[in-house]
């Protein structure tokens, strides 16, 4: 549940962070008929996202009929959706800094053009953070099993991010964005690494991977599945007390070099998206 919770706050938060950049433009340069407009791109957005979801769990579970091709399937969903989410972290980590920038100028563009143009220059800004969070997700899920303990922990994830947001927007509270996006960066690498094992050990079942039966470790007896602490492991890290050696490798082979990395390009130049400023004023910087 706290993985999923972290994904929901963190790609949560950084989708409201865009909506609210794009309503405080429009409110600074006096253009709140264009308000409704974007509440229209940002909802489509939204719904593309969650059908993109459900056509994910519609081809998994329907589409597919045989074990291995739904193994195979989830297999390489869940490796995509780790090469998205790892590219978004790094992105953030670099872009976000200039992100109010860059969204002022095409909605500016975008006003210039009409209505259709801000729809669509929300739609695209939200829709890349929804189909990423999406799959991640579901990936995420996949990984957690069938309890309803993902879904809630996602919900309550977006839920504290567009409160948080919005405090933001009202500078209601002060958060360090710079330090919440590093850390939040951190565990996502973190679960994307789990996430991976688990692809890794799907494509073991699916027949595209061998070494299935051939363990790293064992620690059933010491980690029962069906313990408190396997599920709390298991929904933090995705870790299993059966592991391959295969899986093993993956995960270490993940971790080191992209935590490293991820660490080593943000010294001395911390990425804050600038907050955006409360209606009615001319501007607001970051954090």
């Amino acid at each position: 549940m706290f993985a999923n919770y972290l994904i929901g706050l963190r790609e949560g938060l950084e989708a409201a962070l865009v909506v609210s950049i794009l309503v405080a433009y429009l409110v600074k340069v006096d253009r709140r008929d264009r308000l409704p407009v974007v509440s229209a791109g940002v909802a489509v957005a939204v719904a593309v996202s969650v059908a993109f979801g459900a056509l994910l769990t519609y081809t998994s579970t329907s589409l597919l009929s045989d074990f291995k091709s739904q193994e195979i399937f989830g297999g390489t969903m869940s490796v995509i959706a780790v090469v998205f989410v790892t590219w978004m972290v790094f992105w953030m980590r670099r872009t976000a800094r200039g992100m109010r920038a860059e969204l002022d100028g095409r909605l500016s563009s975008a006003l210039r053009v009409g209505g259709f143009a801000v729809a669509l220059t929300a739609f695209l800004a939200v829709a890349r953070e929804g189909l990423e969070t999406a799959l991640f997700f579901w990936s995420a899920v996949q990984a957690a099993g069938t309890t309803t303990a993902p879904v809630t922990g996602f919900s309550l994830g977006i839920a504290t991010a567009v409160v948080l947001a919005y405090l933001l927007y009202r500078r209601s509270v002060k958060l360090n964005l710079a330090r919440f996006f590093t850390w939040t960066g951190a565990g996502l690498i973190v679960i994307a690494a789990g996430v991976l094992a688990y692809a890794v050990h799907d494509l073991q079942e699916g027949g595209v991977i061998g070494g299935l039966n051939t363990l790293a470790f064992d620690v059933s007896a010491q980690v029962p599945p069906d313990s408190w602490y396997a599920t709390l492991l298991k929904g933090v890290f995705n870790f299993t007390p059966q592991t391959t050696v295969v899986q093993a490798v993956a995960w270490v082979a993940y971790v080191g070099p992209v935590m490293a990395l991820f660490f080593l390009t943000g010294r001395g130049r911390p990425a804050v998206p600038n907050r955006p400023a409360p209606a009615g004023s001319g501007g607001g910087q970051g954090v």
